[in-house]
């Protein structure tokens, strides 16, 4: 309990509200490679699991890719792309990295929204005479926002948390307050740290979980109408 009240005092203390370590400025920090590394992966992921989830093809090699990237151990991998790319790199090597774990969830985000759609709304489309865009456009990808959005969710959770990493290579974030504690032992700025990084985490959860109820179309989300007979 004394660490706990230790490490609330740490945290609401004068000094970490300014500075280039403050809490202001590495949550900025934190929050910049996250949402960079989350929308360049979209750019990469959301495409082509339209494309695998709409024409059917490539789905066993996305699948086995994605498990493959997921396994790769993140601060390795962080080490990894600083050790190729050369120290003056860092924060390439880190969005890199951060792009990478990234992509699984939206792809598979992106493919299995698009195949949980009905098959029947798919084909009443095209028996309507829409072209396989307008199907895709039209249909398949408003029906399959929910997941698509999920695995949004997932990506920026994975990259909150592994973006701590980040300050290994000194590149800052709310990681370096957990990591400076650490080689310090002042455990009260390792648990004060290790509280922003997690509160941080529950508020981008919520908003996302608000996100994927909007993205729902609004037939599937309330039930029809009517009176019966």
């Amino acid at each position: 309990m004394n660490l706990l009240a230790d490490a609330l005092a740490w945290l609401f203390s004068p000094e970490r509200l300014s500075g280039s370590h403050g809490l202001p400025a590495a949550l900025a920090a934190h929050l910049f490679y996250t949402f960079l590394a989350v929308a360049i992966a979209a750019a990469v992921g959301i495409p082509l699991g339209w494309l695998i989830g709409h024409t059917g093809r490539g789905r066993e090699i996305a699948v086995a890719a994605s498990g493959a990237a997921r396994a790769i151990p993140s601060f390795g991998l962080i080490l990894l792309l600083v050790l190729l790319l050369g120290v003056t790199r860092k924060p390439e090597a880190a969005v890199i990295a951060f792009v990478l774990l990234a992509i699984p969830s939206i792809l598979a985000g992106a493919y299995t929204g698009i195949e949980a759609v009905d098959r029947r709304t798919v084909d009443a489309g095209r028996a309507m005479g829409m072209t396989e865009w307008q199907v895709l456009w039209r249909i398949e990808a408003p029906l399959g926002l929910p997941l698509l959005v999920g695995g949004l969710r997932s990506a920026v959770l994975q990259v909150v948390a592994t973006a701590t990493l980040a300050a290994y290579v000194n590149l800052g974030g709310l990681g370096y307050d957990i990591i400076q504690g650490i080689q310090l032992r002042r455990f009260d700025q390792v648990l004060g740290g290790a509280i922003v990084v997690a509160l941080l985490a529950l508020v981008l959860d919520g908003a996302f979980a608000l996100l994927q109820r909007a993205a729902r179309p609004r037939g599937l989300l309330e039930p029809p109408t009517g009176s019966s007979r």
